[in-house]
Formats: C-alpha cells, sequence, structure tokens
C-alpha cells in the first residue's frame, strides 16, 4: 500500500520538476525581454501561468500513474503510451529555454508543433487503455492549443527577435 502511494506521487509530482527548473532557469529573461514582446489582445496575463500549469502537471501526472498502473508497471505493452507521454514531457520541458533562454522562437515555435503532435498521440492512445487518464489531459490539449498559437502570433509579430541576442 505505501508502495503505491509512492508510485502516485512520484509519477503525479514528476512533470512539476521540468516545469519548475524551467521555470528557475529562466525566471530573469521573463519580467524584462518577455514583457518587451508584441503580444497579442488574448495573451493571458503572467500570473496564470503558474496556476495552469500546477493544475495541468498534476492531471498529466496523475493520469500516467493511472496508465503505468493499469499496464502493470513499466511492461513491454506500455512503452509505446509512456513512451509517448515521456517524449511530449520532454518537448514540454524544452520549451521554456528554448523560448526564454535563447530566445529563439523559431525552435519554440518548432518545439510546441511537435509537442502538439505527441501530446494527442499520447491522449489516443491512452484512451483505449483508461478513458480517464485520457480524459484528464484533454484541458493540457486545450492549452497547448492557446500556447501554440500564442508561439505563433509572439514569432511572426517579433521577427527582430534572434537567437541569443542581448538586449
Amino acid at each position: 500500500r505505501g508502495r503505491m502511494w509512492a508510485h502516485t506521487v512520484g509519477f503525479t509530482v514528476l512533470p512539476h520538476v521540468g516545469g519548475f527548473l524551467g521555470w528557475f532557469i529562466n525566471r530573469k529573461e521573463i519580467p524584462g525581454w518577455y514583457e518587451k514582446l508584441k503580444k497579442p489582445s488574448w495573451c493571458p496575463s503572467r500570473k496564470i501561468f503558474p496556476v495552469a500549469w500546477t493544475v495541468l502537471y498534476t492531471g498529466m501526472g496523475y493520469a500516467s500513474y493511472l496508465i503505468w498502473n493499469d499496464l502493470g508497471g513499466f511492461s513491454s505493452k506500455a512503452i509505446v503510451p509512456l513512451g509517448l507521454y515521456g517524449a511530449q514531457l520532454a518537448l514540454n520541458w524544452a520549451w521554456p529555454p528554448l523560448f526564454f533562454g535563447a530566445r529563439n522562437l523559431k525552435l519554440a515555435l518548432i518545439d510546441i508543433l511537435c509537442l502538439d503532435g505527441l501530446a494527442v498521440g499520447t491522449t489516443c492512445s491512452w484512451y483505449r487503455i483508461n478513458k480517464v487518464a485520457a480524459m484528464l489531459m484533454v484541458p493540457y490539449l486545450g492549452w497547448l492549443a492557446m500556447a501554440t498559437c500564442l508561439t505563433i502570433r509572439i514569432w511572426k509579430d517579433n521577427p527582430e527577435q534572434k537567437p541569443g541576442k542581448s538586449e
């Protein structure tokens, strides 16, 4: 019983690790550089992002636990559904260093477009295994759609931004 609890917590917390590290490493870029970027009127307030990501990471982390548990751990049946999840999580974690750290809007856009495909693939593969887990991914997919549109608009509206350009 204690081991199950530890697995539940571990899977649920895991996505937060990369999210927190991405924020921590890039936190100095947000108030200065990011605020100067031209953004659309529908861009969420900076205060919304940590709340949204906490909810989304918790949901996707718990969903990954449900899949892992239903498939009997890291079994051969788990390779594709958990592999897709791991790949999309890696791209999710890569986005902040590309966008804020490297200030490479084009590479951040390519990253999030690939992330979208992997997140959809993850959700579809999970649906056959555990519908609750798949449904827990739906808010994440919605947020990714908004974040992708936002990344596209910022990339298009800020053409002078070059990788590594300092202000």
